[in-house]
């Protein structure tokens, strides 16, 4: 028998989801990240993620770890014009120069922050006391599209130099690294 999921898990009518996104719900989504590398790297998919459907950026996601040299900060601070280019040639990608040279941008802020702080990790967290707020959501109205949280972190990363970190990519953001459990109350994946 399947275990029940969070009712948006599962798409309806044209906007079904993926297996990847199934995966993603089941085993990432909402689940405490503290490696460096995975937040940078969730850092730079939820800003591709504005404006196009998480579906999709899961689908190209094993291209956009290929193409940004497996998320790392310290190679991708140190991208030329060149490889921008390169970038913006890459089918698998999202090939938005804005949202790319963003990728660039911040891991150069990150690095800064991971200077900062002795890692991003210990940032981050340090915005709930390194406790994961759970909502307990009995159901999807009840899931905001940013709060008072996401507005503060999103204002403390502007003023770092971070692009592409509006209060609603945060938040969701926030979600992804598990900070924030957004997993309806019945779902088995909590």
């Amino acid at each position: 028998m399947d275990k029940r999921r969070c009712d948006f898990a599962f798409g309806t009518g044209q906007s079904r989801v993926s297996e990847k996104y199934l995966l993603y719900h089941d085993t990432r989504w909402c689940k405490p990240e503290h490696r460096d590398r995975e937040q940078y790297a969730m850092l730079v998919l939820e800003g591709m993620q504005a404006g196009v459907s998480w579906n999709l950026i899961l689908d190209k996601e094993e291209n956009f770890r290929k193409a940004f040299d497996g998320f790392d900060p310290n190679i991708v601070a140190a991208y030329d014009d060149a490889k921008l280019e390169a970038l913006m040639q890459d089918k698998g990608i999202i090939r938005n120069r804005s949202k790319i040279r963003a990728a660039v941008t911040n891991a150069q802020a990150f690095l800064r922050v991971q200077e900062e702080f002795g890692s991003f990790d210990k940032y981050i967290w340090s915005f709930t006391d390194g406790k994961v707020i759970d909502h307990h959501l009995q159901d999807g109205k009840d899931m905001p599209a940013k709060d008072e949280l996401s507005e503060r972190v999103s204002r403390d990363l502007k003023r770092r130099g971070f692009k592409y970190v509006g209060p609603t990519i945060i938040y969701s953001y926030l979600q992804g690294i598990g900070v924030i459990n957004d997993h309806w109350e019945y779902c088995e994946y909590r």
